[in-house]
């Protein structure tokens, strides 16, 4: 028997309308859910969940749904709102900029950067930091940040820069499991080729960006957008000095830190200091 579906308001979210277009078009087109998921090669669970509002339509998904029904970038226009519509509305350029950008460079102060996080870590990242919020908003917002991964996973790839104190390595984020996890997928993408990631240890003691995280985006049209955050603001910044400032001063953190080499050596040591602090004593 069929999941009986229940009422979605396409006018609450983009979220609940692209489930309620979902299902109107696969309604329209006589297609059980059983057939549907043949067609796009989903899960019947998934498609359900995605049609009554509980699960986001992960990629590429929208773009099978474009292709199944012939509705152009409906389905992935919709995706790209339904990813922007609950992340903090200082971030909403950036993430729309992120999505087209041909080269992303990012430098993480004391928390590993969103696009290299695993589950377990970016999800203690979110309990840690929204102690308010409930167990479904959490998930929600881990799928979202997991979502945005796969645009390092693509056929269109862009070129990934990625500079990461020490200080986010040695921070026990989600406890010993959870940052081990954490410390070996972020060897996976140090030097690969379209990924490299640096470590600036504490014997930098200074160096430009030093608080927060920043991000530089070089777009299509080779133009460069920038944001800047810490704990308590964010911004885009748009004087065309001030992102050519922040360019020079990125080029001299790569200059300043650890080589790719030398940063996989540094995180293999930094994952076996995090190994023995487990260990249980003899």
């Amino acid at each position: 028997m069929a999941p009986t579906p229940r009422e979605l308001k396409p006018s609450n979210s983009a979220r609940e309308l692209f489930g309620a277009e979902q299902r109107r078009l696969r309604s329209a087109a006589g297609l059980s859910l059983d057939r549907m998921a043949e067609i796009v090669n989903y899960s019947k669970s998934h498609l359900h969940g995605v049609e009554v509002g509980e699960r986001l339509p992960l990629p590429p998904l929208p773009e099978k749904l474009d292709a199944t029904f012939g509705t152009g970038q409906l389905f992935a226009g919709l995706w790209e709102i339904v990813q922007r519509e609950r992340v903090p509305r200082r971030f909403d350029h950036c993430l729309a900029l992120e999505g087209r950008a041909t080269r992303i460079q990012v430098y993480g102060a004391s928390i590993v950067p969103g696009l290299l996080q695993t589950e377990a870590y970016m999800r203690a990242q979110f309990v840690a930091a929204h102690a308010e919020w409930s167990e479904k908003e959490v998930n929600h917002e881990v799928e979202k940040r997991l979502s945005r991964q796969e645009r390092l996973r693509g056929d269109n790839t862009p070129d990934f820069w990625a500079i990461v104190d020490e200080s986010a390595l040695r921070r026990t984020t989600g406890g010993p499991t959870a940052m081990r996890e954490q410390l070996t997928a972020l060897l996976t993408f140090v030097d690969t080729a379209h990924t490299t990631v640096q470590v600036m240890p504490f014997s930098h003691y200074s160096y430009p960006l030093f608080n927060g995280t920043f991000i530089l985006l070089t777009l299509p049209d080779s133009s460069t957008a920038a944001y800047a955050e810490s704990s308590t603001a964010g911004e885009m910044l748009d004087d065309r000095a001030t992102i050519a400032r922040s360019i020079r001063d990125y080029d001299r953190m790569k200059a300043c830190a650890l080589s790719p080499g030398a940063s996989a050596r540094f995180i293999e040591a930094v994952l076996e200091d995090h190994k023995r602090c487990e260990s249980p004593p003899s």
